[in-house]
């Protein structure tokens, strides 16, 4: 039975033509970017409790040692490492914030356009299947007088269809709704680090500077 319902070039039509028109749709950099986001899906959801550690312990060597011992400090997170390398460099309170707030929507877009890829095969698997329903139903008329013929035509027809909508509803959607969770998840959590940074940029701005960014 299991048999029967495999066919490839019924697959082949889905699916090579699902992967072209979702390139066809978006940069190669985006792409590429859906293709790595995958490993987001076999993580745990993330947790800025471990960045929230690591800041306050930023701190506390700031406070001991001064703030450009943390440029000694090395911090895996990107954003937090920029955070923290701009207020080395004497960033007031405002500019960390800012700072902050434009790495986390960067990295929401990014989460976004490798969402947005998952959505555009979904989108074009079924259709890609109706491709193949038509190419199928050509051939049959094509071979009428071959009955041998008609039925492989046949079985092209109904099988890409059947492709087109097991590809888009039990594999693509479902990819593109995690990765959206997990974006989700993890810009809320993120907005968690903005503020014991911006506290840290104000414990080292100079009095005078803060009296001239008022």
């Amino acid at each position: 039975m299991i048999a029967q319902l495999f066919d490839p070039v019924a697959l082949a039509i889905v699916g090579g033509g699902t992967l072209l028109a979702t390139l066809l749709r978006a940069p190669a950099r985006d792409a590429a970017r859906a293709v790595s986001a995958l490993r987001v899906l076999i993580r745990r959801p993330f947790c800025a409790d471990a960045l929230l550690d690591q800041i306050a312990a930023q701190a506390r060597i700031a406070k001991r040692h001064g703030i450009v011992a943390l440029d000694k400090s090395v911090i895996a997170d990107p954003d937090v490492a920029a955070a923290i390398a701009a207020i080395v460099d004497g960033a007031t309170p405002r500019e960390t914030e800012a700072l902050l707030r434009y790495l986390r929507q960067a990295r929401i877009e990014r989460h976004v356009a490798a969402a947005d890829i998952w959505s555009a095969a979904a989108e074009a698997a079924p259709a890609m299947g109706m491709v193949g329903t038509l190419i199928g139903l050509a051939g049959m008329f094509a071979n009428m007088t071959d009955p041998k013929a008609i039925g492989g035509a046949m079985a092209i027809a109904l099988l890409a269809t059947l492709y087109g909508a097991l590809l888009a509803n039990l594999l693509l959607m479902p990819i593109c709704h995690r990765l959206r969770a997990a974006g989700r998840i993890e810009a809320f959590e993120r907005a968690r680090i903005e503020g014991p940074l911006v506290a840290l940029a104000l414990r080292e701005t100079p009095r005078h500077q803060l009296q001239s960014v008022a």
